[in-house]
């Protein structure tokens, strides 16, 4: 066991165990059974839904009979992502667990501190008899990662309590208790093609060539986009509609991004240079260093490595094949379907569109364009997919009306899905009082009160859950998402207090 010994115990011991059992979002029934496990082995009331979501019961310590029902909340899937050079297989492999003095990570992967923890906090809780508490209803719930679909799921007519511990963040001494709501809009451009011809393997149309921007510091489109990096993907967009404006160029392929939900560090596209473009190809080269170069000036704070670069493709039996070896088809966009898509990457919004003017520096109202990819089908488009938020309900609605229109002139859809409201701040909250009350014991000074420009699941409690006081805590994970994540163990100890002593101070 790689955490034998740390502190608390307990709640390292079942976070190596979930470490153990793959748990991607989307991949959650293994995880959701051990915990029907975990519920039966010692004799828990529990529910277990077709989604994978789990509540377990636990009855109230004695003194605290009388006492308000209190909701403990986390997500049950991680974000797998792994570096290049890692041989693991996330639907049937547990993660490598590494410990380096007071940090815990995951070999060449994401670790899952986000939720894992908040999922191990609750197994030691309900495991424990020792700990003095309210009833308790734990709620696990899946696939927060992509749309906070478990929780849209969840019959909450399940839960009685109305005070909601979402252990669901990633810095100490913070506590957050309000959120935007969103919704993810997927935006579609059909395309047609030129009929390519092939000579040799080679087109005779023209040389094609690999566009690729990156060096992109990217980062998660609600708690990063007030950095108002660079987008790749907009990038790209930028670099393209400048050299189709006076070069006879064909659009054969576009990608970039994985996730809506974050900044794209890097896109690319083939393309087609016809034989008129031959001679201008050491111009082309100048004008794409020149753009390098004001890029990286416009944005020197935040993106200093951005790069372009233009390479050969070579084409085999009407594949493209970077040097990289990176492939795709090797159609040919017409030049009307190339300047739709051109057009709505210049056109379509994207990063922070409005601040709150009662909450300084809160971002209000965002999207961000996370995933663009080519999709050669029958019916073939270039799909493009959103993650739009705000805390205001109706400007979110506009952003999609805004989108609608530009895709209705290019003869394009917009569909929306896993829409989400916003958790609006309380003026008055029970638990909130608490939560400061108890931190401020443990620790002489007061916590931080934040709201977060992010979708998280206590806007979805709260609209279902009438009356529902919630506050949203954790402890210190540095770069979640990432393959870089670390949790640290003494912020997972104080943090373990922590929790503790709130459940003793919610009494009647």
């Amino acid at each position: 066991m790689i955490l034998e010994g740390k502190k608390p115990q307990k709640v390292f011991k079942y976070f190596e165990e979930l470490c153990s059992i793959p748990h991607g979002s989307g991949n959650t029934k293994k995880i959701s059974d051990y915990l029907v496990s975990f519920a039966r082995v010692r004799g828990f009331q529990y529910i277990q839904d077709e989604h994978d979501n789990v509540v377990i019961y636990k009855e109230a310590t004695a003194g605290y009979e009388h006492s308000p029902v209190v909701i403990l909340q986390g997500h049950i899937d991680m974000v797998c992502e792994k570096t290049a050079e890692t041989d693991i297989d996330f639907k049937n492999e547990g993660l490598r667990l590494k410990c380096d003095g007071n940090v815990i990570y995951a070999e060449g992967t994401t670790l899952g501190g986000d939720d894992g923890i908040a999922v191990a906090y609750m197994l030691a809780i309900l495991d424990s008899e020792d700990i003095e508490h309210p009833a308790l209803e734990c709620v696990f719930t899946s696939d927060e990662e992509i749309g906070l679909l478990g929780a849209n799921a969840l019959d909450c007519s399940v839960l009685r309590g109305r005070l909601l511990l979402n252990i669901d963040s990633e810095e100490e001494g913070k506590l957050l208790t309000s959120c935007a709501g969103g919704v993810t809009a997927f935006c579609s451009v059909p395309v047609q093609y030129d009929n390519l011809q092939f000579a040799n393997g080679v087109s005779d149309e023209g040389k094609a060539y690999c566009l690729t921007v990156e060096g992109v510091t990217g980062g998660h489109s609600g708690v990063c986009i007030d950095k108002q990096g660079a987008n790749a993907v907009m990038l790209l967009g930028r670099v393209l509609y400048s050299l189709f404006e006076d070069n006879d160029i064909g659009l054969i392929y576009i990608w970039g991004g994985n996730k809506d939900n974050a900044i794209p560090r890097s896109a690319y596209a083939h393309l087609l240079f016809r034989e008129s473009s031959y001679d201008g190809m050491e111009a082309i080269e100048n004008k794409l260093s020149k753009l390098e170069s004001i890029l990286r000036r416009e944005y020197r704070h935040t993106d200093k490595a951005i790069s372009i670069s233009l390479k050969p493709v070579n084409f085999v039996d009407r594949v493209c094949y970077t040097e990289d070896g990176d492939s795709a088809p090797a159609c040919v966009m017409t030049k009307t379907s190339s300047e739709k898509v051109l057009a709505a990457l210049a056109g379509f919004p994207n990063g922070v569109m409005k601040y709150s003017m009662d909450i300084q520096g809160l971002v209000q109202t965002s999207l961000n364009l996370g995933i663009l990819k080519t999709n050669i089908s029958d019916n073939s488009c270039v799909d493009c997919s959103f993650s739009v938020r705000s805390s205001v309900g109706t400007e979110k609605e506009e952003l999609i009306s805004r989108m609608k229109c530009l895709m209705k002139c290019l003869g394009g859809n917009v569909a929306v899905s896993g829409d989400y409201p916003a958790w609006e701040y309380r003026e008055n909250s029970k638990l909130r009082d608490i939560m400061v009350s108890c931190y401020e014991m443990l620790y002489g000074e007061k916590p931080e009160l934040i709201a977060v420009h992010a979708g998280l699941e206590c806007g979805i409690f709260a609209g279902k859950l009438e009356g529902l006081d919630c506050v949203s805590f954790g402890p210190n994970i540095e770069n979640i998402h990432t393959t870089e994540e670390k949790l640290y163990i003494d912020s997972v100890y104080r943090t373990w207090e922590y929790i503790i002593m709130v459940l003793k101070n919610i009494k009647s």
